[in-house]
């Protein structure tokens, strides 16, 4: 536990353009970071920046636009920023994308507030693909889809992972060749 306490620290005050001399506490749920650029999220040990892939924060909301993405730019990109800021970014799983669309309450997508002008709909998510052991050839969708045991792992190659950020709705099969938003995460573990 105090080596999780540590790294949330050391995360919140490097973030800080001015390292902060009081250091923060780690948040419940979702919280920011002492500069308020990134939001961390002490459950999945994850901090995301506020603002998607192409916009940039201006210390009070996200200006520009966002940035769209194949597949395969996505995973790029992700280790591009890696290499080029050697931190461990990278794109995010469904389960991490889901957390941040409030299950609860009126309003769809992620919270207005943490994430100001943040896009809707679908985002690149890294989740591997479907098991082809596991294809039901009797589930609708699956039939709908075209998918069975021979052509799983070709589906898989072909398609992508995406969440929808309105709705927390995540679907495995996205042609990645599909341009979509990117939010990437940072790992805290």
């Amino acid at each position: 536990m105090r080596i999780r306490r540590a790294r949330w620290l050391g995360f919140a005050c490097a973030v800080s353009a001015g390292y902060a001399a009081e250091v923060p506490r780690p948040p419940q749920q979702m919280g920011l970071s002492t500069d308020g650029a990134y939001v961390l999220d002490a459950q999945a040990e994850v901090a995301w920046p506020r603002c998607a892939e192409g916009m940039r924060w201006t210390g009070k909301t996200c200006a520009g636009t966002a940035r769209l993405f194949s597949h395969a730019e996505a995973m790029a990109w992700a280790l591009d920023r890696e290499a080029a800021g050697g931190v461990r970014w990278r794109v995010p799983r469904v389960r991490e994308l889901q957390r941040l669309v409030p299950k609860a309450g009126k309003l769809a997508g992620p919270d207005a507030q943490l994430f100001p002008g943040a896009p809707r709909g679908w985002h690149w998510a890294a989740t591997a693909s479907i098991d082809s052991a596991t294809v039901n050839q009797y589930d609708y969708g699956n039939i709908a889809r075209g998918r069975n045991e021979q052509n799983a792992n070709h589906i898989a190659f072909l398609h992508g992972w995406a969440v929808n950020l309105t709705s927390g709705e995540a679907r495995g099969d996205v042609a990645k060749r599909t341009r979509l938003p990117l939010r990437l995460a940072l790992s805290l573990d």
